[in-house]
């Protein structure tokens, strides 16, 4: 089972990225999914989460900034940033919790960097 994160870059503050997360060789479906991030010399923190019937949960710092969204015919997570700040900049990275068996799936991570 592989998690495949895209979408990171450069973006100015203010600026939108959008990060998708595509998983593939699982036979079966995921439960709750979520972005997690992690900015230099600091620990992962929990970003967003969603549940497979797309209820949400938003850390404070980016609550009516952030949107996480999810396919689930498609296994796919994306997280939608809006008004990006430079404390927004950190390698952001997928979790997707398997169906049947629970086992947790990370990606790989992709880096966003907010900078003039």
């Amino acid at each position: 089972v592989q998690l495949q994160a895209s979408g990171g870059g450069l973006v100015q503050p203010g600026g939108s990225l959008t990060l998708s997360c595509a998983a593939s060789g699982s036979r079966f479906g995921f439960n709750e999914m979520a972005w997690y991030r992690q900015a230099p010399g600091k620990q992962r923190d929990l970003v967003a989460t969603i549940t497979r019937g797309s209820r949400t949960n938003y850390a404070d710092p980016v609550k009516g900034r952030f949107t996480i969204s999810r396919d689930n015919a498609k296994s796919t997570v994306y997280l939608q940033m809006n008004n990006l700040k430079p404390e927004d900049t950190a390698v952001y990275y997928c979790n997707g919790v398997q169906q049947v068996t629970n086992r947790g799936y990370w990606g790989q991570g992709t880096l966003v960097t907010v900078s003039s």
